[in-house]
């Protein structure tokens, strides 16, 4: 018996293959199964030609058995078994694929697909086994044939005995090491976890002894422990059905079987695309969102597989972040993937599906939000912060496709509205969308700032979440109506308003505000009377684009740099308070600095704003009480 070195192949290069191409040691079992189903897939092909041969699927199984005392696991298949030369070919020559080679030989169609392209799954077996060695008796022949290797030194092959046909691999694991646990692969509940992982679908049974408990024969109290043979698989995913076999307990079943949520899903999608890449999926819109789901430990993403095959666990590449909630799967037979398929190849196939996955998540949000609405109000309530992010995030680029699922109280409704729903509203007169900033509807409703617009008869709506304003200035406009802060120093309704000039414009009182700016230098931009305030004495508008309220969200960020907005005191000039301050202007200028410093103060107080000196503002509070 001559021993053979591996044609094409150095000791580096399958070093390299056992310890670089695969991340995961569990590696090892999906490949050798998926090999195993590819041959008894060949004997299924043939007898598509072969009007002699009868393919009875029940007859065609992969078993998996481990003896924990010999260190000996073995991976039997019922398939179309190999000769010597194929023996020599296909294992004597990593990355050489006999199943790559039949589907070139074989027009593969009915739905059936060979699942191995590269041809060095198999010796993914040397990360965890010291010796493998492969009976294999070919479909047609008499001879059986025994393939067998240490690893990288090479390998031999002798004529053997086998009565059916088929290959079993056997693998003799590794001992144990400071770094690596080998016996978990003797491990029945290891090995069964790992095949309901990443081989759960595969189309025929993988069969193993599991054990389990009975009562003994003639007792009713007394248990003894047996050994059964149990196919592990489900073999036939749910992805794979028709749509009208499966009813939504079978949908929501599935959710919890893949531990996707402990909630119920408030959707899901059903997609079974033939055409510029064909694939199936099941997608799935929680109800709620997962613990982690603002944290940096969130890994989004779907489970891949490649001909119900587990590829990725998570696929991020098959969602944008801001549908990042969703749960599910993708199989597809027509992805490129790399030699140890486990990464994708960013190719086409993959950008297709992404965005058609995109569109359908879209579309269903769409008809969640028409038909079931309260329904989506509570999807909202999880995961509207998120839709705000996209719109805000690559410089609002999606905000095309998700302007119209966010939602806003509304000081009108008194509810969650759309902006679609606002705009349909609007009198003919109303120029912008207003909208008020706080951070929460009952801080909202007390802002003075709100009395003009309110008192007009618009509806405002309320921006509560942090992210509120930054996504609106991505959107600027919707269906051609700007969006307005009732902070704003120009609410584009003054004009109508009649003014006192009597009161706005006398000389008195300009140099009243005049010497308030100066009292206020480098805290506000000016003083000025405001036609905005009915009931309230003071408040803070903003000019330019950076709000009051952006200002307060960004100075909350680490490592911020006292970002300041442009404010403006306005001064109610109907209100009693100014007349005090008008006599103090023109009899006391210690009193009127006090009153400016205690009417700028409550102005940030109002607006949710620190004061600088909280001691100080108390005791001038305390003078004027004395």
């Amino acid at each position: 018996m001559e021993k053979k070195q591996f044609r094409a192949e150095s000791k580096r290069l399958l070093d390299m293959m056992v310890n670089s191409i695969y991340t995961h040691k569990d590696i090892f079992l999906r490949e050798l199964v998926s090999n195993a189903s590819d041959a008894i897939d060949k004997i299924y092909y043939k007898a598509l030609t072969d009007d002699s041969l009868t393919f009875n699927k029940d007859n065609y199984y992969i078993s998996i058995a481990y003896n924990k005392e010999s260190r000996i696991l073995k991976i039997t298949d019922t398939g179309i078994g190999m000769t010597q030369e194929e023996l020599s070919d296909n294992l004597g020559v990593i990355a050489k694929s006999g199943s790559l080679a039949f589907k070139k030989e074989n027009e593969l169609k009915d739905g059936y697909d060979i699942i191995g392209q590269f041809g060095v799954g198999f010796y993914s077996a040397f990360m965890v086994a010291d010796k493998v060695t492969v009976i294999s008796k070919a479909f047609g022949s008499d001879e059986a044939y025994k393939w067998e290797s240490n690893g990288a030194e090479g390998y031999t092959i002798e004529p053997c005995t086998k009565d059916s046909i088929g290959t079993e691999i056997i693998l003799e694991i590794k001992e144990n090491t400071e770094d690596e646990n080998y016996d978990e692969y003797l491990d029945e509940y290891k090995l069964k976890s790992i095949i309901k992982k990443y081989s759960d679908f595969i189309r025929y049974p993988i069969k193993m002894d599991m054990s389990e408990s009975r009562l003994k024969e003639g007792s009713e109290t007394e248990y003894e422990d047996i050994t059964v043979q149990k196919t592990v698989n489900s073999m036939v995913p749910i992805w794979r059905k028709n749509k009208s076999e499966l009813t939504k307990e079978d949908y929501d079943n599935f959710y919890s079987e893949k531990h996707y949520g402990f909630d119920k899903p408030a959707k899901h999608i059903h997609i079974s695309a033939d055409g510029a890449v064909s694939y199936n999926a099941i997608l799935y819109i929680p109800e709620k969102t997962p613990y982690d789901f603002y944290t940096k430990e969130y890994e989004k993403g779907l489970e891949l597989y490649s001909s119900g095959v587990l590829i990725m666990n998570k696929c991020a590449d098959l969602l944008p972040d801001y549908f990042s909630f969703v749960k599910g799967i993708v199989d597809s037979e027509d992805l490129s993937l790399n030699i140890s398929r486990e990464i994708l190849q960013h190719d086409r196939q993959l950008k297709l599906i992404a965005k058609n996955i995109k569109t359908k998540i879209k579309n269903e949000l769409d008809t969640l939000l028409k038909n079931e609405r309260e329904k989506y109000e509570d999807f909202y309530k999880s995961f509207g912060r998120q839709l705000k992010y996209g719109i805000y995030s690559d410089f609002g680029s999606n905000k095309d496709v998700l302007q119209d699922l966010i939602m806003f109280y509304s000081s009108k409704e008194k509810k969650m509205v759309t902006l679609a729903e606002y705009v349909s509203r609007m009198p003919e007169d109303q120029k912008y969308i207003y909208y008020a900033a706080g951070d929460s509807v009952e801080r909202i409703e007390k802002l003075p700032q709100i009395e003009m617009v309110s008192d007009k008869g618009f509806e405002i709506l309320y921006f509560t979440d942090d992210v509120d304003e930054f996504a609106i200035r991505m959107i600027m406009s919707y269906k051609e109506k700007e969006f307005k802060s009732v902070s704003s120093g120009d609410l584009g309704i003054e004009a109508e308003e009649k003014e006192d000039s009597s009161s706005l414009n006398d000389k008195e009182s300009s140099e009243l505000f005049e010497q308030m700016s100066s009292t206020l230098s480098g805290k506000v931009k000016a003083v000025r009377a405001s036609k905005r305030l009915k009931n309230y004495p003071v408040c803070l508008s903003n000019e330019g684009d950076l709000t009051i309220e952006m200002e307060k969200i960004l100075n909350a960020m680490p490592n911020s740099e006292n970002i300041k907005a442009d404010k403006v005191l306005e001064i109610n000039i109907n209100h009693d308070m100014f007349k005090a301050l008008k006599e103090s202007f023109e009899k006391d200028k210690d009193k009127f600095d006090l009153y400016t410093n205690i009417l700028y103060n409550q102005a940030l107080l109002i607006e949710g704003l620190p004061i600088s000196d909280p001691v100080e503002f108390t005791n001038n509070v305390c003078k004027i009480m004395v």
